[in-house]
């Protein structure tokens, strides 16, 4: 107790300002009463929600930008403050299905994943009568060169033929907000022993890019008003 009331009564004849150096230093530690808090940012699991919510202006009429960060992540934040300091008001996060990439499965949860987790197109239903199409038993026989797969697989009701793998296949799963188009990228299609498929991704991330011009572009079309008003600005 003692030693709490000594030091209080040191701070009270202490100077508040010292200077040394050609610098003033403040004796006190100073916070400031006026400063603008953090909000929590609401968070949406699709782009509409955010259009919605930008169009509304619910909690201000301030000029926003909106940041496509990644194919699956938006965020709606304010101009700097007078502290260099910025809110973000909404984020949103695609809500996406379990697709198992680099990695080999069995053939029925790929024909599963296949079906339910890729957009129609010809080499999706070029890969799922094919992998349909595998004899499962022990004389199962794989060829490989590195390039290209040859795998034992039915051709009839009971005969059996060789037939080569397309590769790489040019896919559509779902990766992005449901709202934009999925971007199409091409794949490695892998067999092993036991009727085991891998995908394994061959576009060296280029998707991600498409990805995400493909929201700017929904969200330039969705908010041309607010746009043009100056009340919106977009970045990717």
């Amino acid at each position: 107790m003692l030693k709490e009331f000594t030091q209080y009564v040191l701070d009270l004849v202490r100077p508040e300002l010292v200077e040394t150096g050609g610098n003033t230093y403040s004796t006190r530690q100073l916070n400031r009463l006026n400063v603008e808090h953090d909000v929590n940012a609401i968070n949406v699991r699709s782009l509409s929600g955010l259009v919605d919510y930008v169009k509304s202006n619910f909690d201000h009429e301030r000029p926003v930008m909106i940041h496509v960060e990644s194919p699956t992540k938006v965020n709606v934040f304010d101009s700097l403050n007078d502290v260099n300091d910025r809110r973000t008001y909404v984020k949103a996060a695609a809500l996406l299905p379990t697709i198992t990439f680099e990695q080999f499965v069995d053939r029925e949860k790929f024909q599963i994943m296949l079906q339910a987790c890729f957009v129609p197109n010809e080499h999706r239903s070029t890969v799922i009568k094919l992998v349909s199409s595998i004899v499962e038993d022990n004389s199962i026989t794989t060829t490989d060169d590195g390039l290209s797969q040859r795998v034992t697989a039915k051709t009839g009701v009971a005969s059996v033929g060789n037939v080569e793998l397309p590769n790489p296949v040019a896919l559509k799963p779902f990766r992005t907000f449901a709202e934009v188009p999925q971007p199409e990228s091409e794949f490695v299609l892998r067999l092993k022993e036991g009727g085991r498929v891998g995908l394994f991704e061959a576009d060296g991330g280029a998707w991600e890019l498409n990805a995400m011009a493909n929201i700017a572009t929904y969200l330039e079309e969705a908010l041309a008003e607010e746009i043009h008003n100056k009340k919106v600005y977009i970045i990717d």
